[in-house]
């Protein structure tokens, strides 16, 4: 069981380096994430490297016993680098380039910038790729940065030649004849920069593709040439509204999927939901924790400490669903910068403090843990990045929409009665779950959705769903085959309103025909709210998490139904 977390020697001077590594060993600390932000402290100028304190961190840490997961800088070039390559500094959607003085700036389209990570890969390879401390390669961080720059239009027009193959193919599924938006030329086409109103959708949710290849793209350059070391490698993925990554895709390309957990709401519900995801990408393999907070919470306005214990309850979440490592961001907490207030596994006031003494406790718990038991999950939730993306737009008929509460909800409901949880592709294998929860997928391929007429189990669509094809084009109609109804029109709510049964209802409804299924909860005025076809159920409004829950239940346990509602037929 890998436990440690990001060091950060560069930022201190050597003698606190064996006072560190003397306080890691007391911490059974076995694994340490070097170099993330490294780049002006190794390449303090173009074509000037500087080994000697890396050289002396890797054969410390080696003496004492502590493996290392050796980073790629890439994630924060220097300040020359950015003089130097002006071009390769972010370009926002209003078209300002910003100016180094944070993380995160560069293009990731820009050619210089894609050359100078290549060498820093090859070299830190070259050097360190035979060393007996090094366990793991970490390329990058967080991949997540967008930009808007002529080097962004370039790849992207040749991105969308690759899949659409065409421009009378692309305006078609753009629908560009919509506000005289047809284009005639490659050139034409720009990123969604900023523009006079609504935006085209579909562009939107292309570009979000586009930039996940092409971060893929960055981050493949960098692990084929760290891969001839023999050490997996993997990158941190980030999770948020933000991230324009498709995590099913990349959990393909790396050797160990890793994930970074930072909760804003209940801690445990929230690890539960991050650690499923993370198994679920892994697809069976291993998974690690590569980042967490180790003494406080975060809240939208302020950090707040974690309450005792709380550490290693939320730890174990995810060691108990498959990871195979505790790491944490970071190891001690820095004297200054950005994020000075970022707690350490040693804060500001030394070891001499609650939270290093319960970083030792869970090590040492860590250090005597049996591997856990696999436990095969009977439900499954699909999870698809594409579709939050798509609930982003401006242009929905309703800005209340929330794909990730829409998902979070039946997850924090299975988990509170105690079901680990799949979550699957909307073109994955369903044949392994007794129930699949179909939750808000708004673009679905028809490939999609034969998946899910075909599968054998109970299946619960919520509203919503399956409303457009890939391409955000809507499918005229309504028509839901396999659930045995017709959409006839969105109704988004502006108060709640109290359904047949007695529940609660909000946010969202719509006029339902029946074509075969029939009515199990109604709405006030008597249309379908709930609707059962066969195993194949519907709900066209969001209901108050009881309800969810009592529905949850019946489905997956049709002997007890506490409402009496929702029994089989």
């Amino acid at each position: 069981m890998y436990f440690g977390g990001d060091y950060n020697p560069e930022q201190w001077p050597e003698d606190v380096w064996h006072d560190d590594v003397a306080l890691m060993r007391r911490a059974r600390v076995n694994l340490v994430t070097i170099g993330v932000f490294s780049w002006s402290s190794i390449q303090p100028a173009p074509g000037r490297w500087e080994f000697g304190r890396l050289d002396r961190v890797f054969d410390l840490l080696h003496a004492n016993g502590i493996a290392i997961n050796l980073a790629t800088p890439t994630a924060s070039p220097p300040p020359w680098f950015g003089r130097r390559h002006p071009d390769t500094l972010t370009v926002t959607a209003d078209g300002t380039r910003l100016s180094h003085g944070s993380r995160d700036t560069y293009c990731v389209s820009a050619p210089a910038y894609r050359e100078a990570s290549k060498e820093l890969a090859s070299v830190l390879a070259e050097r360190y790729g035979g060393h007996p401390a090094l366990a793991m390669w970490h390329v990058h961080n967080e991949y997540g940065t967008r930009c808007h720059c002529d080097h962004v239009a370039r790849a992207f027009r040749a991105w969308l030649r690759a899949r659409h193959g065409d421009l009378a193919t692309l305006n078609e599924r753009w629908t560009t004849a919509f506000w005289s938006q047809g284009y005639s030329d490659w050139d034409e086409i720009e990123p969604p920069r900023a523009t006079q109103w609504l935006p085209n959708p579909s562009q939107l949710l292309d570009f979000r593709r586009f930039l996940s290849d092409e971060m893929l793209a960055h981050y493949v350059e960098q692990r084929d040439l760290l891969r001839p070391t023999g050490k997996p490698v993997t990158t941190n993925f980030a999770f948020g509204a933000w991230v324009p990554v498709d995590h099913w895709k990349w959990a393909r390309e790396v050797d160990l999927v890793a994930v970074d957990d930072y909760p804003t709401g209940d801690l445990a519900e929230e690890s539960a939901f991050t650690a499923d995801l993370a198994r679920s990408w892994a697809g069976g393999k291993p998974w690690i924790l590569m980042e967490q907070a180790a003494a406080v919470e975060y809240t939208p306005r302020r950090t707040l400490p974690r309450p005792p214990g709380d550490l290693a309850r939320t730890t174990l979440i995810h060691v108990e669903r498959g990871s195979i490592g505790a790491m944490f961001f970071q190891w001690r907490a820095s004297r200054g910068g950005a994020e000075q207030w970022f707690h350490g596994m040693v804060p500001h006031a030394g070891p001499d403090t609650r939270t290093f003494r319960e970083i030792t406790a869970l090590g040492e718990t860590l250090a005597a843990l049996p591997t856990p038991a696999a436990r095969t999950p009977e439900v499954a939730i699909v999870w698809d990045d594409e579709a939050w993306w798509a609930l982003q737009g401006r242009g929905l008929p309703s800005q209340d929409l929330d794909y990730l509460e829409a998902v979070k909800q039946p997850h924090r409901l299975l988990y509170r009665a105690g079901h680990h949880v799949a979550f699957v592709h909307p073109e994955h294998d369903f044949s392994p779950y007794r129930l699949v929860i179909v939750p808000s997928l708004l673009p679905v391929t028809g490939t999609a959705l034969a998946n899910l007429a075909a599968h054998r189990g109970a299946v619960l669509m919520s509203y919503f769903s399956a409303v457009t094809d890939e391409h955000l084009r809507v499918r005229l109609g309504g028509r839901l085959p396999a659930f045995g109804i017709t959409i006839k029109e969105h109704r988004p709510l502006a108060a709640p309103l109290t359904l047949s049964d007695g529940a609660e209802a909000s946010l969202w409804s719509e006029e339902i025909a029946l074509d075969g299924a029939e009515a199990v909860v109604s709405y006030p005025d008597g249309t379908p709210a709930l609707t059962r076809f066969g195993k194949a159920w519907y709900l066209s409004t969001r209901l108050a998490d009881k309800a969810y829950e009592n529905l949850l239940t019946c489905l997956l346990r049709p002997t007890y139904c506490p409402t009496g509602t929702y029994e089989e037929r």
